[in-house]
């Protein structure tokens, strides 16, 4: 059974995290979606354990057990993520950066390029300060434009919590509702797998430990796209998968990250969707990390 630790930053804020072992194997940090916390890489341990892969979940600021921090940027966090890996003595890691994590992934490795070895971006929101992005957000409409475009914190959980509801179920038990993108056919898919389903309910549990603050934060931070780190200082060899059908993350959001990091590598499969695309993480990786 794998525990989960915090530590304590200074000035007292807690961060959680655990690692899922094995202890002889590569360490990759783990940067969740939003919502998300340090349980979303679970489904996928049994296979990273026998590639030799060695996650660490790490919770951002406001999810699970790291307590919330409003007003932070996304460079902010990149501490809590160096922290965990001071703590476990890890000198140099590769990242996986999913969705909205895709952005704290790449600021690690612009602020820390003597630590990250490599970094793995999956269905990854870009930086959007990128004009189509925004407008594309803006046309299709929903919570993420609305928390973007208002004016205050408060306004911003506002309209998160009229979306998720305080333990983020509101979203399932409302399938109708417009504000909800309809998911790839192969997302769906996936929900029918009762084991992956039930590591997406612990992951949403602990996701919303704090209520919507995680994610409002979030999204606050990405509002503004990358402007507290800058990408071109990263040295290390970038994957950009993307699932061709995914509603959630247009893929022409990872073209632009591609085109935003030239020496990166874009590979985008076709009919997988914005939570199926997981399925695709460990084959990408392994020869990411020489296995």
């Amino acid at each position: 059974m794998h525990e989960s630790q915090t530590l304590t930053m200074p000035g007292g804020r807690t961060v959680g995290f655990i690692d899922f072992g094995p202890a002889d194997g590569i360490p990759v940090l783990d940067c969740h979606g939003g919502p998300g916390s340090r349980f979303e890489p679970g489904s996928r341990v049994p296979a990273a354990t026998e590639a030799g892969i060695r996650f660490i979940g790490i919770d951002r600021p406001g999810y699970g057990l790291s307590m919330p921090w409003p007003d932070r940027s996304i460079a902010d966090w990149v501490p809590d993520g160096l922290a965990v890996a001071d703590r476990l003595g890890l000198d140099r890691f590769a990242v996986v950066g999913s969705s909205t994590g895709a952005s704290y992934a790449l600021a690690l490795a612009s602020l820390a390029p003597e630590r990250v070895s490599a970094v793995l971006i999956a269905c990854g929101i870009t930086d959007m300060r990128w004009e189509p992005a925004m407008a594309r957000a803006q046309k299709v409409g929903g919570q993420m434009y609305d928390i973007w475009q208002s004016p205050d914190r408060e306004s911003a959980l506002a309209v998160a919590l009229d979306y998720w509801g305080n333990d983020g179920l509101k979203v399932a038990s409302q399938p109708d509702n417009p504000n909800n993108p309809p998911l790839a056919a192969a997302d769906l898919a996936l929900l029918t797998d009762p084991t992956i389903l039930m590591s997406m309910l612990e992951d949403l549990k602990h996701a919303f430990a704090f209520g919507v603050q995680g994610y409002t934060d979030d999204r606050i931070a990405d509002g503004v796209g990358w402007e507290s780190f800058d990408i071109a200082a990263m040295t290390c060899p970038v994957t950009i998968l993307h699932g061709e059908a995914d509603s959630i993350v247009d893929v022409a959001w990872a073209r632009h990250t591609q085109d935003l990091i030239p020496h990166s590598t874009l590979r985008i499969v076709p009919e997988l969707g914005h939570l199926s695309i997981g399925a695709e993480v460990i084959a990408t990786l392994k020869p990411m990390l020489g296995l």
